[in-house]
């Protein structure tokens, strides 16, 4: 008996969306697919900077966000926006550092503000599978 013949070419359909995250766009798989987990790049450095800085200030290195903003070459208002990041839960960071955070966590929609009290900060900034 003869093995059947190999196809040339095989196709396979995966349903996806495109979705904006970020200001760059990504491919997000259905509901219930098995998504690889991916830190956000930006998210992790704006955290990064944000508890660097805030060490600075403590240490008395700087003594004004003026002072360090002015160093840093950057306008001292984002500094202070930036800065805000060190108020999130460690839960909500740990999160964003494993890239486990929801796809609306973005570093725009967080320097746009967020409640400063850990309890009032919204549950669905960490994606509910964890």
């Amino acid at each position: 008996m003869k093995p059947a013949a190999t196809p040339d070419t095989i196709s396979i359909h995966v349903p996806y969306s495109v979705v904006k995250r970020g200001g760059r766009k990504e491919m997000q798989l259905p509901e219930g697919a098995v998504q690889p987990r991916r830190a956000d790049n930006t998210l992790v450095k704006a955290l990064a900077r944000a508890f660097r800085w805030k060490r600075m200030l403590d240490s008395g290195e700087f003594n004004t966000i003026a002072e360090l903003a002015e160093r840093e070459g950057i306008a001292p208002s984002y500094m202070t926006r930036v800065l805000r990041l060190t108020l999130l839960s460690p839960d909500i960071v740990e999160a964003i550092l494993d890239g486990k955070q929801g796809p609306e966590v973005t570093l725009g929609r967080l320097l746009e503000g967020f409640p400063t009290l850990w309890r009032n900060q919204r549950l669905d900034m960490v994606a509910c599978d964890g």
